[in-house]
This record gives C-alpha cells, sequence and structure tokens, in this order.
C-alpha cells in the first residue's frame, strides 16, 4: 500500500505545513502540541505512579495520508522535543531547546490529537525558542480536496477616509465654522 505524503494539509480549517515546507516560506505551521494523560513515575523503582497530563511539543516532519477507501486519517510524524530541551521560565513562557529531540521510538501522532503552535527565538537564550500559540485561522478556501488556495486575509482600514485637503475650505462653508475650535489640532470623524 502506498501511503500519500504532503507538504502542507488543511485539517479542520487550519493549514499545516512540514518543517521543510516552513523553511522556504515567512509563515510557520509546523509546530504542534499534544496534551497526553499519561502515567509518571519517579524511577523504575516506584510503586506510586501518578496519572496527570502531560504536554509534549514538536514539529512535523512528514505528513501521511492513510486512505482506507470510505475515509482517511491524516497522521504527523514529528521531531519531539526531549524533557530536557524544555523550560518554564520566571515569567511563565514554556522555552524549548528545538536541538534536543526525543522520543524517537514514537514519533507519529493522529492529526486530530495535536494544536497548532509555533516557536519564536529567544533573544535572550541562545538556542531556545519561546512557544506561542494563536487562535486557529481557519483557513476556507480549499481548491480541492488536497490543494489550497490563495489566503487573502482583509483587515478594516483605521479610518474610513480622510477628506480631501482641497475641499478642506468647502468643509468648513458647510459646517459653516459653528464645530471647528481655533487653536487645537483637528481630527476627523464621520
Amino acid at each position: 500500500m502506498a501511503v500519500p505524503l504532503y507538504r502542507s494539509y488543511l485539517i479542520k480549517g487550519i493549514k499545516f505545513n512540514i518543517k521543510a515546507q516552513d523553511d522556504v516560506r515567512t509563515t510557520q505551521n509546523s509546530g504542534v502540541y499534544l496534551l497526553a494523560h499519561t502515567m509518571q513515575v519517579a524511577s523504575a523503582k516506584d510503586k506510586n505512579s501518578i496519572l496527570s497530563n502531560m504536554g509534549f511539543y514538536g514539529v512535523i516532519q512528514e505528513i501521511w495520508d492513510f486512505d482506507y477507501q470510505k475515509f482517511t486519517i491524516p497522521v504527523f510524524r514529528c521531531d519531539w522535543i526531549d524533557s530536557s530541551g524544555l523550560v518554564v521560565d520566571e515569567l511563565g513562557f514554556t522555552l524549548v531547546d528545538l536541538s534536543k529531540i526525543g522520543h524517537r521510538n514514537d514519533q507519529f501522532v493522529l492529526a486530530s490529537q495535536v494544536k497548532q503552535i509555533f516557536f519564536v527565538d529567544d533573544p535572550m537564550h541562545h538556542d531556545w525558542s519561546v512557544v506561542l500559540s494563536m487562535p486557529n485561522r481557519e483557513y476556507n478556501d480549499v481548491i480541492s480536496d488536497e490543494v489550497l488556495g490563495d489566503v487573502i486575509i482583509e483587515c478594516e482600514p483605521f479610518t474610513r477616509g480622510m477628506p480631501n485637503v482641497d475641499t478642506f475650505d468647502e468643509l468648513v462653508g458647510e459646517l459653516g465654522g459653528q464645530n471647528i475650535r481655533d487653536g487645537c489640532e483637528d481630527i476627523w470623524i464621520e
């Protein structure tokens, strides 16, 4: 059975990229976070295991799509950050060292189980990156099942329009000077 590999994949309105795709773009969509409910022990001899939540941070290296004819299952192969490459600083920010890769025997995760995050280089600590998350952008302009179209994000302008400087005298005449104060900087509000 041949499994198709993708550089980008749209899942529930969220665009994920592999790391190689992010390396040639200005945006970053390859960071992932997995919150796992796991059993933790202090050592191999510890008889008092604790069930708790544990977070894993990773970078998508490959996107696989298992096709079972009636449904498909997207799976990510990730480089997961080892726990020695993870700290929380005094301000509560999570920092990761992306060069400390661990969990090499368990690299795969279902795409539906992760949350998208991104990493920003920490200017104070060389080799460390700050983990940040954003609200989902929810891309909706899919051309076909596997190809994304151009995403255009339109922002409302700060102003709806400023009067032309040449028409200032006309505006003063229309207002009759009643709403204009001398000695103050003007603010035009429509």
